[in-house]
């Protein structure tokens, strides 16, 4: 267990690094997970120690949560005074998703019917 969680804390690192040295506009974690992502593509999938490792992590997903509730809490006058940018982005964000995945799952949709000579 110890050496899975060393490799997922080596990758968040590295992406860390890697987001900073380039000035991305990525957090490291998620440029650490794609990294993370490749080596396992790359090596057939993860051990037996890292799936029950993350498995485990999993399973207490909802502490990582406690942060955040207390941010809300720490800023909830801020976010009592800018609630409306808030809920536009929200909104305007949540909408944008949804017309993306029904455009993709439709370019994806015709691309398997066509392919497999059924009419569209």
């Amino acid at each position: 267990m110890i050496a899975a969680l060393t490799l997922l804390l080596v990758f968040q690192l590295i992406g860390e690094i890697i987001a900073r040295a380039l000035s991305l506009p990525v957090p490291g974690p998620v440029i650490g997970m794609a990294l993370l992502f490749l080596a396992l593509m790359i090596r057939g999938g993860p051990g037996e120690d890292l799936r029950q490792t993350a498995g485990t992590l999993l399973q207490h997903l909802s502490l990582l949560f406690v942060p955040a509730g207390t941010g809300i809490v720490l800023y909830g006058d801020r976010l009592a005074a800018e609630w409306l940018p808030l809920v536009v982005a929200l909104v305007a964000s949540t909408a944008l998703a949804i017309v993306v995945t029904a455009i993709v799952l439709r370019a994806l949709t015709r691309g398997r019917t066509s392919s497999s000579g059924a009419p569209q």
